[in-house]
């Protein structure tokens, strides 16, 4: 069985690093896993996108994918041709402070699709993890879906957090433990049973 997720947002929201730490934590779990990643030039606010496939036996090359399970959207700005790969029955975990709760017709989320908002922002600036947003909206979906612990997201933060930015550990952790806090646990189970639009 595997899965996949496309987290999208706008650069300077910690796409990159929060697909990063799913994909580490998901390693040190035991699973195979996938991560590509695409950005623009600019420093912020230009497109961010990063895929990450995670399974329970081999995977071969994926470099794109034309079609997804599940997203993170951080920011609406570039979220329609994410979802326009998301399948049927998927999963869409959404920045509230951002992104409609409600983006799903023509022009936004396929019908059918799960929508977990979560304002991470506001969740974040309430543990004093001003920069956290993203870490929250990434244990907001693993603790939706349960691809990986919690604990295992903490641990891969730990080890991509360079030593001169230490000083942001103990908030980005605060930051997870409060996405994590924010959902209903195994409300989308990941590695249940294979549902329409679930993981293949």
């Amino acid at each position: 069985m595997q899965a996949e997720v496309i987290v999208t947002g706008i650069g300077g929201q910690g796409v990159q690093l929060c697909a990063k730490a799913l994909a580490m934590a998901a390693v040190a779990e035991g699973r195979e896993v996938l991560l590509s990643s695409s950005y623009g030039g600019e420093m912020r606010g230009g497109q961010t996108e990063a895929s990450v496939v995670v399974a329970d036996a081999d995977l071969r090359s994926l470099p794109i994918l034309p079609s997804t399970w599940s997203t993170m959207a951080m920011h609406p700005k570039f979220l329609a041709p994410v979802a326009a790969r998301l399948r049927p029955g998927g999963l869409a975990v959404v920045n509230t402070d951002l992104v409609e709760p409600d983006v799903v017709g023509p022009n936004g989320l396929p019908p059918g699709t799960t929508v977990v908002g979560v304002a991470a922002g506001s969740v974040a600036e309430s543990v004093e993890a001003p920069m956290g947003a993203g870490f929250v909206l990434l244990a907001a979906y693993a603790a939706t879906t349960g691809m990986v612990s919690v604990a295992a997201l903490v641990e891969a933060m730990r080890r991509l957090v360079p030593p001169y930015r230490a000083q942001h550990v103990a908030a980005n952790e605060r930051a997870l433990e409060a996405g994590a806090a924010a959902v209903t646990p195994l409300a989308v189970p990941v590695w249940g049973d294979v549902a329409e639009g679930a993981p293949a």
